[in-house]
């Protein structure tokens, strides 16, 4: 007789690594499980889309100046209402609000972590039927207990991160998250909704053959990395260049395929954005905390580590250059000899 399947859930799996967390009494475990509700409650709507009145234009416009998307603000009240429903969070800092969502009931006060997020990453590409994400980043408060949360909790290096992690809505609906002990993957059973664990420790190539970047700003790239992208397709049978060119536009949907393959995404700066174009904590941040943790790395591409950089502001920008090790590497050999002294 087979013996019967029985694939260990996202709750199993939070429970058995718990034990590593001394500080920790079962909040994070709380937290990580509601956002995995909330993944499931937006993965319903965005696979509606076209069916009921969610896709396209709000008719509004984040603190980013870019137009929302009537699932980023459906997105976006859903994580907030099921993630203070636990009590275990003092706020939420979220890309779609200008200011950080500070929770003033009595069981939040208490709460000892706080969140950032980009509920709908790549949210423009839902039209068009393009896989989409939510990314998500969770820090130990440093404000007093029983106290209203403050800027500063959220104003935190990435190396203080307890836990990052992003869902990504494409064929399927998957869950990719760390707390520091790897990078781990789930994948949604539809059949007994829940997320069932795909890999338990990740790994990442060091070598990759793809690179991900919008070459239509090419012209507003710095040298290196036009330097570099003339090498990506230089032909070179002993490293087995050139390398293919896959853009897909969702971070979340380019970035996962290229852990698993091996590869590295760029979204450096650029005349018109000399500071970088993508968020650090909602984005760069948890995204680069996934990436080390499965062997890669990430850089701003001027010789800095992106978690190491201190926030000055919780909408603020950076370039971002995260994938393969020894691919990171080579484009920071080339960005190096540009440096500014």
């Amino acid at each position: 007789m087979r013996p019967s399947y029985h694939p260990l859930t996202l709750n199993e799996v939070i429970i058995q690594q718990q034990s590593a967390f001394p500080y920790a009494k079962g909040e994070l475990s709380q937290l990580l499980s509601h956002i995995a509700v909330a993944a499931k409650v937006v993965n319903k709507k965005i696979n509606k889309a076209g069916l009921v009145d969610i896709t396209g234009g709000a008719d509004n416009v984040n603190i980013q100046g870019e137009a929302q998307q009537k699932l980023d603000i459906f997105a976006n009240n859903t994580f907030i209402a099921s993630i203070k429903a636990t009590g275990i969070l003092g706020g939420i800092a979220s890309e779609e609000d200008d200011e950080i969502v500070i929770f003033d009931d009595d069981l939040s006060l208490n709460g000892k972590y706080v969140l950032c997020m980009d509920p709908l990453d790549g949210s423009s590409n839902i039209d068009v039927n393009v896989s989409v994400g939510t990314i998500f980043s969770i820090y130990r408060r440093i404000s007093p207990p029983g106290t209203k949360v403050v800027i500063d909790d959220f104003l935190q290096e990435g190396t203080k991160q307890v836990a990052a992690g992003y869902i990504i809505y494409g064929s399927s609906t998957m869950m990719v998250y760390t707390t520091g002990l790897g990078t781990t993957s789930f994948t949604l059973d539809p059949s007994i909704g829940e997320f069932c664990l795909t890999e338990k420790f990740m790994e990442t190539p060091e070598d990759g053959k793809i690179y991900s970047i919008n070459e239509g700003n090419y012209a507003k790239f710095p040298r290196g990395i036009k330097d570099y992208l003339k090498y990506c397709q230089k032909v070179d049978e002993k490293t087995n260049r050139p390398y293919s060119s896959r853009y897909i536009g969702s971070l979340v949907a380019d970035f996962h395929r290229n852990l698993m393959k091996g590869g590295i995404f760029l979204y450096p700066k650029t005349e018109s954005n000399p500071k970088g174009k993508l968020r650090l904590l909602y984005e760069c941040n948890p995204i680069a905390f996934l990436a080390e943790q499965a062997g890669g790395t990430a850089t701003d591409g001027d010789g800095n580590r992106i978690m190491e950089i201190k926030p000055t502001d919780i909408h603020q920008r950076v370039p971002f250059i995260v994938g393969s090790k020894n691919m990171v590497r080579k484009v920071e050999e080339f960005m190096s000899k540009y440096y500014e002294k």
